[in-house]
This record gives structure tokens, C-alpha cells and sequence, in this order.
């Protein structure tokens, strides 16, 4: 039998969030039960699965890359699950929009900084990935998710009879929900692209912000230097 990993550990403070999410998520499946809601018990259901997502990754990621996975990717999905299945609560009972946009704008930026850090992570630790390069991967597939997400709707809606753009075959309100929802995955996405790779590059941070700095900045110039004994080029 094979041996599992031992799970890394992470800061107190994110133990105690993750738990109380997932505290939440069980709670919500109960709530779905309690009300005869097959959706809202499966949604909690799955919510916890994928809380777990990180732990699972130590456990069995082996020896590959995905054990490197930051564990601030964690952290962000699940605060991102309790805000959904906050608003799913919520719009059971209103009908206020701004909810939406808030959901697609935050996805955008939690797409970004998980792409990033696993471009970074599926590089490996031996070969330097430019921060560009996984800034605009992170970017690109931040947008995969959206247009994939816009997509489904429309499936769902067309196949299935759903409403999950708001509109019927004859009219333009799907059209308008669809730009609104891609819009603001298109400002998250931006947003989070900066932030984790100006967090990651060490110009925006915590304590050891200028050490990264330095330690980024040097392996920087000893990349272009094995780039142009490379290419033959002299400096």
C-alpha cells in the first residue's frame, strides 16, 4: 500500500478560517435537508469536498508538483464558497444584483492567484518561470473559466429550460447579463493578476517583502545571463 504524505502545516489563523467554513458548509447541507432541497444539500455537500481540495493535494499529490500548491489558494476558495452559498440563501428570499457582480469579480481574482501560483509550481524549482509569463497564464485562465462558466449557462438554459441568464430565447437580457458577468470577471481577473504577482515578487507584502525582493531581482539577472550564454550573446 502506498504511503501517504504528511500534510504541511499552515498558520493558526488560516486552520481556524478553513474549519469554520467548512463548519458552515455542513451546516448548509443540513439546512438543505431540513427544507426538502436536494440542490442546497448537494452544494454543501460538494462545498466541503472541495474544502478539503489542499489536504487532499498533501495526501496524495506524492512527489509531484501539486503538493507545492500554496495553501492562500485554499483559503481564497473557501471564503469564495461561503460567499456563494451565501448568496444563493440570500436570493431565495430577494432579489438584489449587485450580488452577482460581486461573485464574478471575485472569481476573476481567485482564478488569477491559484493560475499563478500553479504555473509557478508546475515549473518546477529548478527552472524559473518569468513572473510575466505567469502573470499572463494566470490571466488566460482566469478568462477560460469565465467564458467556460457563460457557456454552461447557456447550455443550461437552451437544453434544460433553466433561467441562469435571467431571460428567455426572444430576448437580450441574456446578452446583457452574459457582458456584465464576463465584464466583472475581466476587472477581478486583472485585479488578482497584479496583486499576486506583485505579492509573489515581493513589491507588495509582509516582513520578509524586501528580502523576496532581492532573492527575485537576483535570480532575475542570473536567468538573463544563462539566457544569453545560450543564445551566444554577449552582455
Amino acid at each position: 500500500m502506498k504511503k501517504l504524505n504528511k500534510i504541511k502545516p499552515i498558520p493558526k489563523s488560516h486552520e481556524i478560517l478553513w474549519w469554520a467554513c467548512r463548519v458552515i458548509f455542513v451546516l448548509f447541507s443540513i439546512y438543505g435537508i431540513l427544507n426538502n432541497s436536494v440542490t442546497m444539500f448537494l452544494m454543501g455537500l460538494f462545498s466541503t469536498a472541495f474544502s478539503h481540495l489542499w489536504d487532499m493535494f498533501q495526501l496524495f499529490g506524492g512527489k509531484s508538483f501539486i503538493t507545492r500548491v500554496d495553501f492562500f489558494s485554499q483559503t481564497f476558495l473557501n471564503l469564495f464558497i461561503a460567499y456563494s452559498l451565501g448568496v444563493y440563501l440570500l436570493n431565495t428570499r430577494t432579489n438584489i444584483h449587485f450580488f452577482d457582480i460581486i461573485s464574478h469579480a471575485s472569481s476573476g481574482f481567485i482564478a488569477t492567484w491559484f493560475a499563478y501560483d500553479f504555473a509557478v509550481v508546475f515549473q518546477g524549482k529548478k527552472r524559473h518561470l518569468s513572473p510575466a509569463l505567469a502573470s499572463f497564464f494566470s490571466l488566460c485562465f482566469s478568462m477560460f473559466i469565465a467564458v467556460a462558466w457563460e457557456l454552461y449557462e447557456f447550455t443550461m438554459d437552451r437544453v434544460y429550460g433553466y433561467t441562469l441568464q435571467t431571460s428567455d430565447v426572444i430576448t437580450e437580457i441574456g446578452l446583457r447579463d452574459t457582458m456584465e458577468d464576463t465584464i466583472c470577471c475581466v476587472v477581478g481577473s486583472v485585479l488578482g493578476m497584479f496583486a499576486v504577482a506583485f505579492y509573489r515578487n515581493g513589491i507588495i507584502g509582509g516582513k520578509n517583502r524586501k528580502q523576496l525582493r532581492a532573492e527575485v531581482v537576483a535570480r532575475s539577472k542570473q536567468d538573463r545571463k544563462e539566457e544569453l550564454e545560450f543564445l551566444g550573446i554577449e552582455e
